[in-house]
């Protein structure tokens, strides 16, 4: 498969990991848009938010639980962050992996 962020799980594109288990691996994105700004993907290879089933929801499930715990880690999450999904390509997504963005380190204005 040629897809960016299973080369990055799989340690063929080395990244700057903050945090990984069994389930997701979180790291720093490469073109941060926030002081702090953290990517976080399933280790399952999920195209998008629309192919989330019954089957591959453990994953998100793991990914939401884990953070408040990054966030915390990085320390940002007492005066709050943002965690943003892309979906499709009218939605913004560039990488057709399932992501997820934890930006903080700083007062994010109205969408």
């Amino acid at each position: 498969m040629d897809c960016l962020f299973c080369k990055i799980i799989d340690g063929e594109i080395p990244s700057n990991k903050v945090y990984e288990d069994d389930m997701m691996l979180a790291f720093h994105d490469i073109n941060p848009q926030a002081p702090e700004h953290i990517v976080i993907v399933p280790k399952c290879h999920i195209a998008s938010a629309n192919e989330i089933n019954a089957e591959n929801v453990k994953y998100v499930a793991a990914i939401w639980k884990k953070i408040p715990q990054i966030a915390s880690e990085l320390g940002f999450a007492e005066n709050g962050y943002r965690v943003v999904n892309n979906c499709g390509e009218d939605g913004g997504q560039t990488v057709p992996h399932l992501h997820f963005h934890l930006m903080g380190g700083k007062k994010f204005t109205d969408l």
